[in-house]
């Protein structure tokens, strides 16, 4: 995972910072990132990235049986007819 170095930060926002981490029960760093992540409106729910990967799969799934791929269970059939 990438890391990021902030030299010279004011005092002021470094002391926001670990207010703020320490009401969200965060460390300093994970609030960093919470923060920049809100600054950029990015979203960083683990539910939020979770439904999006789930319809990344869907859509691939979807994209399996259009590709010409053969369906699962006519294999396991065919495997169990053997």
């Amino acid at each position: 995972m990438p890391s990021l170095q902030v030299r010279e930060l004011p005092e002021h926002i470094y002391q926001t910072l670990c207010h703020e981490a320490e009401a969200a029960h965060r460390s300093i760093a994970q609030q960093a990132v919470a923060t920049l992540a809100k600054g950029l409106n990015l979203d960083l729910a683990p539910q939020m990235r979770r439904k999006a990967l789930l319809s990344v799969i869907r859509v691939g799934a979807g994209n399996a049986i259009i590709c010409g791929l053969p369906d699962p269970a006519l294999l396991v059939r065919e495997d169990r007819d053997r």
